[in-house]
């Protein structure tokens, strides 16, 4: 570390299993943070005297829902023409080297994706067990904050989805990529959603706030799609195209979200009864 730049070369793999399967910083960071966001709605169904079965078959669905998500958006948001071309790889964690395959696991998954896949499970879950989806959504919301901040740090120990130079004697060296100081934005955005996790924290055991159905989702979607489309301005194109475009990718698909958790805050109106579990909306 010298005049406040930090030099950073973490190998993003930890170790190699069995000569082929390499255990990475980000898998494991997204396994924590699907542990995390378990254990915060846990206690949140044990506080409100919810049965935990219906949260372990809801588990099921949101870790399928979010990585199916994840994994599409990369693919359909970023790189259309090459996963087109290769759909194999959009749902198998290998590439084609010449004629054969390498295992490289999942190396692309989109937030915005995974938002899409998480709301689409609990939608499906909630039809199927007939509960309210916006009461279940928002004490998803609450894991999902610390969640998202886990994947963050797993894009920083990977040296990547980092941010544009700082153009001064401050910043993060990812030495994997090249030699300059740049904007740590996995951090960045970490922090922001440890905030939003405590804002939403605040909101839930507050007696001052009148909760409603959609209210914690809501203000969820706000911050949490404010904070990246703002992130986004020091934050490097993730691909070729966004080079042309005034704003990014990113940003773009954050518009409508922020733009939803008001229209979920707005209609959300009947306050929560008990439990508000059962509840229509």
């Amino acid at each position: 570390m010298k005049d406040g730049i930090i030099n950073w070369n973490v190998d993003p793999e930890i170790f190699t299993l069995f000569d082929t399967f390499p255990i990475r910083y980000y898998s494991l960071s997204w396994a924590l943070g699907c542990a995390l966001c378990y254990l915060i709605v846990k206690q949140v169904y044990e506080k409100e005297n919810i049965p935990l079965e219906n949260l372990e078959q809801l588990t099921m669905y949101i870790v399928v829902g979010a990585f199916l998500g994840a994994r599409l958006g990369h693919c359909f948001f970023y790189e259309p023409q090459y996963y087109f071309q290769n759909p194999l790889e959009i749902i198998l964690p290998i590439r084609k080297v010449g004629e054969s395959f390498e295992f490289i696991g999942f190396q692309g998954l989109a937030s915005h994706g995974g938002l899409i896949g998480i709301v689409t499970a609990i939608i499906l879950y909630a039809r199927k067990t007939k509960t309210n989806i916006l009461w279940i959504m928002d004490r998803v919301a609450l894991g999902c904050a610390v969640t998202a901040a886990c994947i963050r740090i797993g894009n920083f120990m990977n040296s990547e989805v980092y941010g544009k130079p700082t153009n001064g004697n401050w910043g993060v060296v990812f030495e994997r990529e090249d030699l300059l100081p740049r904007h740590p934005t996995q951090l960045y955005e970490a922090a922001a959603y440890l905030l939003i996790f405590l804002v939403l924290m605040f909101v839930y055991i507050s007696k001052k706030v009148k909760r409603r159905n959609g209210l914690m989702v809501g203000i969820f979607m706000i911050l949490m799609f404010t904070a990246r489309f703002i992130i986004e301005f020091v934050k490097e194109n993730q691909v070729g195209f966004e080079d042309s475009m005034s704003i990014n990718m990113g940003q773009i698909l954050s518009i409508p979200l922020i733009l939803l958790g008001f229209v979920i805050i707005y209609y959300g109106k009947k306050p929560v009864a008990s439990n508000g579990l059962y509840e229509n909306t």
